[in-house]
């Protein structure tokens, strides 16, 4: 029964940016927009609501909206998964089980509270798998100011209804280790395109992506050479968009992402405070970094 919950959980993962309007709700319309994009070109699956898609910013009302609407876009041609964490564990559960019968994978965070210790993480945990009937898959986020070691991954592991982890610790030693003593028996996903060739050659299952919203092509290109066993191409790709890279790290990933696709003509830019859009100066930088990349990356022989 675990790995027949398992079975769509691998390949490349869009993690879809939230668009907002002018008025600051959310832009359904840019929404399906964006997911027929991707799904469209191939992509395996969707993220939706994570730490780059500005959930801390909504309400539970609006992430539930957001799922469903989502669920619907993708029309069940690919997997989907709904991050449904909250500090708050009656909000956890209440999204958990819409996600479940909505047909998503649950993705959950450790709760994000002061001076938080791993008991009362593996009891969140415990808490929560239950109400995932389609498999709940841990989402090891230091972005939030927790990082999961490795030996509490296993510890979370071990847990009923857990199916997989999203790893956005990518230490070496951890991916290595995280691979070996899971690997097979849980699906293994790279939490960052920014550094994701060593742990899909480590033998991670997957990888999710928030710069493919802005560059969906060059991405699923990079991820399909890596797979391919085409290094010398993976790594080509990979390179070719190392100047986004620094301005994603500088002015930060959604911003940034968002600026792009809007460059691209995808959206308006928009993120919800307290983040803030890049000024003019920023986006210009955004707008000649993206014409730049699109015009040398040799997109072509890879997808």
């Amino acid at each position: 029964m675990q790995r027949d919950k398992q079975a769509s959980l691998k390949g490349i993962f869009n993690i879809t940016v939230t668009p907002f309007a002018t008025d600051g709700s959310i832009d359904y319309v840019a929404l399906a927009k964006s997911i027929e994009r991707v799904v469209g070109l191939g992509f395996d699956g969707l993220l939706i609501g994570g730490t780059y898609g500005e959930f801390p910013t909504m309400s539970p009302q609006e992430r539930a909206e957001l799922f469903r609407r989502s669920i619907d876009c993708a029309a069940g041609k690919v997997a989907v998964m709904l991050c449904t964490a909250a500090s708050d564990p009656r909000i956890a559960l209440e999204l958990t089980q819409l996600a479940s019968a909505l047909g998503g994978y649950a993705m959950v965070t450790a709760p994000y509270v002061s001076e938080v210790q791993e008991h009362h993480i593996l009891e969140y945990f415990r808490l929560i798998a239950p109400a995932a009937r389609n498999g709940l898959i841990i989402y090891n986020a230091p972005g939030i100011g927790i990082t999961l070691s490795a030996s509490l991954i296993e510890q979370l592991s071990a847990i009923d209804n857990i199916v997989g982890l999203k790893q956005g610790e990518l230490d070496p030693t951890a991916t290595d280790r995280l691979a070996n003593r899971l690997g097979g028996k849980h699906k293994l996903f790279c939490a960052s395109d920014l550094a994701f060739l060593g742990p899909i050659m480590a033998g991670f299952d997957g990888l999710s992506s928030t710069n493919s919203c802005a560059f969906p092509e060059l991405i699923l290109a990079t991820y399909r050479a890596a797979r391919s066993g085409d290094a010398s191409s993976a790594i080509h790709l990979h390179r070719s968009w190392f100047t986004f890279r620094e301005l994603a790290r500088r002015y930060g990933q959604p911003q940034t992402v968002k600026a792009a696709m809007a460059h691209r003509g995808w959206g308006n830019g928009l993120v919800r405070s307290p983040l803030l859009p890049l000024t003019p100066a920023q986006r210009n930088e955004v707008a000649e970094a993206t014409d730049a990349i699109l015009g040398r990356a040799t997109l072509s022989r890879a997808v």
